[in-house]
């Protein structure tokens, strides 16, 4: 097995303003390549993709030929909107090389990512509230665009859902259905996806309602595909869902807070990831500063609360886990950097190794074998 990776990071690179009225001054310098040793357990710094704004969110394709990275802005020359932009990827060492870039035709596209074979990548629009989808050409470059889709409504949070904010987009595995949790409506939007087209078409009665407040962000699915859990931002909660692959249906069983009992201070939810082994679940708290850690039931799906793990810096984002299991790389977006922790494959739980790397600003983090 792989003990050698490639490790991309996407940075904010200059101000951006979020949904909470914040304005963030980004400290990074574009995409950061790392190399990393699973034995050593160390980053070490390679080369910096420099000159793209805030590419805050990034995603491989299958073939890991190419990378793709959205542009996290409100307004470009042209207009209101931000970008996504598609890179080749440097076989020997790792380098990107742009390609082209495309409109997403909304604000703040957030997060980017490829059908299960490659063909379509696909991105939500936070600000605006919308998707769109392009096709790959065979050289990596993104298409013009095969369908758009502009979402509506609002819910009970008095700035933070005042209109729709699409956080992401994720397959299922046959790319038959794709579902886009939405903050600013409390839904989890399911379309049915035609891969010939690269078409979206809204399916009645499928899309999943959240308690209102919730604030689904993320959505990911077990191996099996039986099961999939949405992290919920704004209450802080993790829900696990039931998965009819046929109809494409998402049935809620089981809801959990993703914070300490007693805790009364400001803390939201970023990202999540299921262990390797399908075992555990784990989920980013920012404001509590900790990953949340559950054990999964591998027949029912059902999770147990195992605890927190502080991750050593402020804003924990995205994190990533190594194919293996073995560690985890946590991005501390407010400290500027990146900081380790070895899994206990019996338990789930996380140990700090003490070694940490300097990033300004981390968003996203990218583990590539090689």
């Amino acid at each position: 097995m792989a003990r050698e990776y490639r490790v991309y990071v996407g940075t904010y690179t200059e101000a951006i303003q979020f949904g909470t009225g914040e304005i963030y001054q980004g400290q990074g310098e574009g995409i950061h390549l790392f190399h990393f040793s699973r034995d050593k357990a160390a980053l070490t710094p390679l080369s910096v993709t420099g000159g793209v704004k805030n590419p805050s969110f990034l995603c491989l394709d299958p073939s890991r030929r190419y990378l793709y990275a959205v542009n996290e802005l409100k307004s470009l020359e042209h207009g209101k909107g931000g970008m996504v932009s598609a890179f080749a990827v440097d076989p020997g060492s790792g380098e990107l090389a742009f390609l082209n870039s495309k409109s997403t035709r909304g604000m703040d596209p957030c997060h980017v990512t490829t059908t299960r074979d490659g063909t379509h990548a696909m991105v939500a629009n936070y600000m605006s509230g919308s998707v769109i989808v392009y096709p790959l050409e065979q050289d990596g470059r993104l298409g013009d665009e095969s369908a758009f889709v502009q979402h509506s409504g609002s819910s009970i949070h008095l700035t933070r859902q005042t209109g729709p904010h699409a956080h992401a987009s994720v397959f299922d595995a046959a790319n038959q259905f794709v579902f886009v949790p939405d903050l600013g409506v409390d839904r989890v939007v399911a379309y049915r996806f035609d891969l010939p087209s690269g078409s979206l078409r809204p399916v009645d009665g499928v899309s999943l309602s959240m308690k209102p407040g919730a604030g689904p962000r993320h959505i990911a699915f077990s191996n099996d595909g039986r099961f999939a859990y949405v992290v919920n931002e704004l209450d802080s909660t993790l829900t696990m869902c039931r998965y009819d692959a046929v109809s494409g249906i998402l049935s809620p069983e089981q809801t959990l807070s993703t914070l300490p009992e007693g805790f009364d201070g400001e803390s939201s939810c970023a990202d999540i990831h299921l262990h390797p082994s399908g075992s555990f679940v784990y989920v980013s708290n920012r404001g509590h500063d900790s990953i949340a850690l559950f054990r999964r039931d591998h027949d029912t799906g059902r999770l147990k609360p195992l605890g927190h793990q502080v991750t050593g810096g402020e804003i924990p984002r995205n994190f990533a886990i190594e194919p293996e299991g073995q560690v985890m790389l946590v991005a501390n977006q407010a400290s500027n950097h990146i900081v380790l922790f070895s899994i206990d494959p019996e338990s789930g739980e996380l140990t700090p190794t003490g070694r940490e790397t300097r990033v300004g600003s981390p968003v996203c983090i990218q583990i590539v074998p090689l």
